[in-house]
């Protein structure tokens, strides 16, 4: 008899977005992001932090302060981070992500061709960034489903020596 209590698609993806997260360097908030065909196959992962090359050593991590001191110019976003980490189109995809994308973000997924985006955590659907995303992807018909669990799964890692 098979198993029967397997990870939905969605829960299976959100988790990879989760552990995508678990590479930010962020101290205040890790986001991960996950793009699927729909073949299920995954076509980009991302994280939030600052551009190749640039030393997080150097850049600020910071959220309060001058904008020059602060991470947010320099920080890149889960989803961008994902879309640019592509290995094929996007368009027709799905991308999962931890956190309700910015106003930013909505612009490039829309313009990848995303048509389906997957998020647990909507803590700022009251910021003008926030709104102004729900109003685009509305707009060009990307479909929003938040997801009304939380799917971050403690995932032993097993090293072979």
């Amino acid at each position: 008899m098979k198993r029967t209590d397997v990870l939905s698609w969605d829960d299976y993806f959100m988790g990879l977005a989760h552990l995508s997260a678990k590479r930010s360097k962020d101290p205040s908030t890790q986001v991960g992001a996950a793009i699927v065909s729909e073949e299920h196959r995954v076509v980009g992962i991302g994280y939030n932090g600052f551009p190749s090359g640039c030393d997080d050593d150097v850049y600020p991590w910071e959220r309060e302060g001058d904008f020059g001191d602060t991470k947010y110019p320099y920080v890149v976003h889960a989803e961008l981070n994902a879309i640019l980490n592509s290995n094929q189109l996007c368009r027709g995809c799905t991308i999962y992500v931890s956190l309700f994308p910015c106003n930013e973000c909505a612009k490039a997924i829309i313009q990848s061709g995303i048509k389906r985006v997957v998020y647990e955590c909507d803590k700022y659907a009251d910021t003008d960034a926030v709104k102004a995303s729900k109003r685009m992807f509305l707009s060009a018909g990307v479909e929003l489903k938040q997801l009304d669990h939380d799917v971050r799964l403690n995932v032993e890692i097993i090293h072979h020596d």
